[in-house]
């Protein structure tokens, strides 16, 4: 059956609607392959199956591809804490307890927190991307959490805690334990065990006692 021309149009804009996305799983597997510094254009290209030129219709280069999967893989994580945060301000104990469940299931998946460590690697040189990075995904992440930690101490769940200070604590061991497990390969922790100790142990530290 021959292919009408219509059918070839739409099969065509289908094609070229997927590109950007396909360029930047290709480029996602050159920067963990090889480092954003050693990455080439032209690798990253050669994996898209696209040429080199192609890449330039949809990214300037190497610093507007890593914009775009902090924009593509990070930003929609930090957009679900922020939502579920929000909608457990009634809440905020076992709303924590619920985003470390969000958290479990995001930080065994590699490809993701590469972007952060590939961010982290060239912050000094980068500095426009890591703002993006810090604005986008840690400055949202720590609000939020800094919002549930606040409504927790007004409604008498917890002590009178510094918000911030309170929700540094609980990120810090996040970062240790993402730079771990994907940076340094250290073994253990995988099973969300210790995410689940953690908050344990965040939250009965703010926890309001009651007197004896």
């Amino acid at each position: 059956m021959a292919v009408g021309k219509s059918t070839v149009r739409r099969t065509w804009r289908r094609r070229a609607e997927a590109r950007p996305d396909e360029i930047l799983t290709a480029a996602l597997d050159e920067f963990i392959a090889c480092g954003f510094d050693a990455a080439r254009m032209e690798d990253i290209a050669a994996r898209a199956g696209v040429t080199k030129g192609a890449i330039y219709l949809y990214f300037e280069g190497k610093e507007a591809l890593l914009r775009a999967l902090i924009e593509r893989e990070v930003a929609p994580f930090a957009e679900r804490l922020e939502a579920a945060a929000d909608a457990g301000l009634a809440d905020p104990a076992g709303t924590l307890r619920q985003l470390a469940q969000i958290i479990n299931v995001v930080i065994g998946q590699s490809r993701i927190f590469a972007i952060p460590i590939l961010v982290v690697s060239i912050s000094n040189r980068f500095p426009d991307l890591a703002q993006h990075y810090r604005e986008r995904v840690v400055a949202r992440g720590r609000a939020a959490l800094e919002r549930l930690i606040r409504r927790g101490v007004e409604l008498g769940q917890f002590r009178s805690v510094d918000p911030a200070a309170a929700a540094r604590a609980m990120m810090g061991p996040i970062m240790f334990e993402m730079i771990w497990t994907h940076a340094l390969k250290g073994p253990g922790g995988r099973d969300g065990a210790w995410l689940a100790n953690h908050f344990d142990i965040l939250l009965n530290g703010i926890s309001r006692q009651e007197d004896p």
